[in-house]
Order: C-alpha cells, then sequence, then structure tokens
C-alpha cells in the first residue's frame, strides 16, 4: 500500500492513475474518443440554414429535449444529429419487450450469451429507429424552413447519413466501454451536456441586472445537484443468508453466510422522465402540425399548443408541469416493478440457497420484497417528480429566461460521473492504491 500524501484525495488519486500504465492508456482512450465524437457532432448535413436553425430549437422545447441526447449535434443538423437516442430508445423498448414475449425472456435467462443476443437485436432494431426519427426529423426541419427542400434520392442520402453517423456514435461508445473508463454511451451524452456549459454560464453572466436571481438559480441548482446524488446512492439493504453444506473426510459440515441485497430507491433512473415528458409533449407536438401560422388567426391547435408547451407561464404552464409531475411518478413505479420482475431476485436467492431471515423462499420472498420495493419507489418517485418540474420552479421563483436547466441534463451529468469515479475508483483499489471516495 502507498504511503499517505499531503495532497487531496482526488489530486493523488490522478496522479496514480496517469502513473500506471494501463489505467493512463484507458483514460486517455476515453479522452481521445470524446474529442472525436464532439468533432462528428460538428459535422453538417447539406442545405441548413444556421440562423433559422438556432431559431427553432430556442423555441421548441421537444426539440430541446432531444437535441440534449444527441450532444448538442441535432441543433447543428450533424451527421450526428440524432446522438445515440436511437440506440436509447431500442434498448427502452427491448427491456419493456423481454418480461412480454417469452423467447426474449427465455433468452434474458441464459447468461452471457443470451444478453448478446439481446443486445444484438438492439442494435438492429436502432437502425430502423434511427431511419424513422431522422426522415421525421428532415421533414419537419423543412417545413420550419431551417434546411432546403431536396430531392427524393438526395432526402434518403441524408437520412443514410444520419443512421451511419448514429451507429458510429454507438459504436464509439462501446469502445469506450471496452477498452476505456465508464459507460461508454453515457459518456458521449455527458460529453455533449458538458460542452454546451460555457454558452449557458455567459448567457447567465449577460445578464448582470438580475444577479439577486442569478444567486437564487445557482442556489437551487446546487440543491437540486446534491438531492440527486443522494438518492441516486440511496438504498435499502434487505439482509441475506446463505446455508452451505460442506463434506470433509467423508463428513458433513453445515455453514452459514450472511450478505445483503441493496435496494435502490431511485432504481428506475432517468427512464420515468423519457416516458413523461415524451407524452406530455405529444399533444403538442400533434398541434404544431394543425395550428395555424403567425400571419393567420389564432385557431383550437394554438390553444392546445400553447397549453402543453414548456415555455408556458403561470397560471397555463400548470397544466403541462402539474402532468409531467404525476406521470412521472406513475412512470416511475410501472418502470421499477418491470425491472424488478425481470430480475427475478427471490428465484436467484431460492436456487442459490439464500434466505431474508424469517420469510420463507418463493413466493413469500416475492412478496416481501416487492413490497419493499413499493414503499422505497415511493421516495424515489417524489423526487424525480421534484427534478422534473425543477425548471419551472426555478423560472418562476427567479424570473430568469436565458438559462433554462435540464432535467434529464443534471440526472445525466450527476449520474454518469458518479458511475465514473467509482469505476476509477475501484481500479485504483485493485491496483492497490488509495482510493478518493469515502
Amino acid at each position: 500500500m502507498r504511503q499517505k500524501s499531503s495532497r487531496p484525495r482526488l489530486l493523488q488519486a490522478m496522479i496514480d492513475a496517469f502513473s500506471l500504465p494501463d489505467l493512463r492508456r484507458r483514460l486517455l482512450i476515453t479522452l481521445g474518443i470524446l474529442i472525436a465524437a464532439r468533432f462528428i457532432a460538428h459535422v453538417p448535413l447539406p442545405g441548413v440554414d444556421s440562423v433559422a436553425l438556432q431559431e427553432l430549437f430556442d423555441q421548441n422545447g421537444a426539440l430541446g429535449m432531444l437535441d440534449l441526447f444527441s450532444g448538442g449535434a441535432m441543433r447543428y443538423f450533424s451527421v450526428a444529429a440524432l446522438g445515440v437516442y436511437p440506440y436509447i430508445t431500442a434498448s427502452i423498448i427491448m427491456t419493456l419487450l423481454t418480461p412480454v414475449i417469452p423467447k426474449l425472456s427465455a433468452l434474458s435467462k441464459e447468461g452471457d450469451a443470451g444478453r448478446n443476443k439481446i443486445n444484438t437485436i438492439t442494435h438492429w432494431l436502432a437502425v430502423p429507429t434511427a431511419a424513422l426519427a431522422g426522415y421525421s426529423q428532415l421533414l419537419l426541419l423543412q417545413r420550419e424552413g431551417a434546411v432546403a427542400q431536396t430531392e427524393p434520392l438526395a432526402a434518403i442520402a441524408i437520412v443514410l447519413s444520419i443512421v451511419a453517423g448514429t451507429m458510429f456514435m454507438v459504436w464509439l461508445g462501446e469502445q469506450i466501454t471496452s477498452y476505456g473508463i465508464g459507460n461508454g454511451i453515457s459518456l458521449i451524452i455527458f460529453a455533449g451536456i458538458v460542452a454546451g456549459l460555457p454558452d449557458m454560464i455567459g448567457r447567465g453572466l449577460m445578464a448582470s441586472d438580475q444577479f439577486a436571481g442569478l444567486a437564487v438559480y445557482a442556489f437551487m441548482a446546487l440543491l437540486t445537484t446534491v438531492l440527486i446524488v443522494i438518492f441516486t446512492e440511496a438504498h435499502r439493504r434487505i439482509p441475506v443468508q446463505y446455508a452451505q453444506t460442506v463434506i470433509r473426510s467423508g463428513k458433513m459440515y453445515r455453514r452459514g453466510g450472511e450478505s445483503h441485497i441493496p435496494l435502490r430507491v431511485n432504481s428506475a433512473g432517468m427512464i420515468p422522465l423519457i416516458f413523461a415528458s415524451a407524452l406530455v409533449m405529444l399533444p403538442g407536438l400533434v398541434a404544431s402540425y394543425f395550428m395555424a401560422g403567425s400571419t393567420a388567426e389564432p385557431n383550437f391547435w394554438n390553444s392546445v399548443y400553447t397549453i402543453f408547451s414548456s415555455s408556458a407561464s403561470m397560471p397555463g404552464g400548470l397544466v403541462y408541469w402539474s402532468l409531467y409531475f404525476f406521470m412521472t411518478i406513475i412512470f416511475a413505479f410501472f418502470y421499477t416493478m418491470v425491472t424488478f420482475e425481470q430480475q427475478d431476485i427471490p428465484g436467484t436467492l431460492q436456487r442459490q440457497g439464500g434466505f431474508v431471515p424469517g420469510i420463507r423462499p418463493g413466493k413469500m420472498t416475492d412478496q416481501y420484497l416487492s413490497g419493499v420495493i413499493g414503499r422505497i419507489t415511493w421516495a424515489g418517485a417524489l423526487f424525480l417528480g421534484f427534478v422534473a418540474i425543477m425548471p419551472f420552479l426555478a423560472r418562476e421563483v427567479t424570473g430568469i429566461q436565458v438559462i433554462q436547466l435540464s432535467s434529464f441534463g443534471m440526472l445525466i451529468v450527476v449520474g454518469v460521473a458518479l458511475d465514473t469515479m467509482k469505476q476509477l475508483e475501484a481500479q485504483l483499489v485493485m491496483r492497490r492504491y488509495e482510493g478518493f471516495i469515502k
């Protein structure tokens, strides 16, 4: 074990990491791939009106959410305009279909081989998802005048370029996961969000006449970050005992072992926010196709678009954000229960000879764990609901309009940072270096 240094733990950990050849190689590979991904995000497709495109994204909250998953590439309509969003969509679809379709359920129980087959299916599903999303985005941007009208052959070439860019970004993420540090897909999204922070901070500093509002805004952002860290790490430990039988010299001995099952308070992650936002934005998205233009007299669809707009102020904004809050809570319970059933923790315990003290194995254990999951998910669901409406609360309390907090962005940045730090910590501890996470 190395002697303790007087340097800060995080600084010493980074020095130790770069002093180890294999760990240094992993860090440099991760950094190099992230830089390459950021370059790809700025390679534009033909026929783009950059000024009209910027105005469109500033006014449309739904496009802003998709731009988040693309790491800012959609705002420039680049070859990586969709980022890894189609792959994430395909992964969510496969997660929901696995417990429903018997063949997929059987594959998920075949260990690494089964998971690899499901991963291959997910990749293939991401291709048509990317093609459909790319074509829809092209039509939307052409209708808004942000992209010039093209011939059918040129449109096909653009869509194929978007699909190729998406799958290439997914491949880059997998290279980070295999040869770098951290989850590659998450790190690519993380890099895109962090790349947009300087511009957001600069716009905030330019609002010098709202210093008090900026101070409150920064405090609310810091408070939300702290809550995200707490609820991301919070879990309930369920004690588990294992009965083991050992035969030595023809005699049978029984001995027991103890462990625990960590049930996370927020086991659904940010998936409920994705589902809830998609449903809440759907009426406004549909209304945008039928609403009257800016020069015509407003019709019914203009009212629908205004009500279901994330930028709507009080009291109209209560409709959008209240629905967002309650839908997030509903989907938090739904997704948590789906993933819990898919994990089959009671069955795994029974097969391994484990049991919860005082609870019979099998059905009773299943009922007990389901009850615990249901109770602690209330805290996680309410937390996600609060994070979902945090941008609305911050905007209404401070009156700051030039900065837009993103619920997705904060959850992704904090979650990815924690996960990457844990992996770096594990690599250092494995090599008998002092870690930096207390």
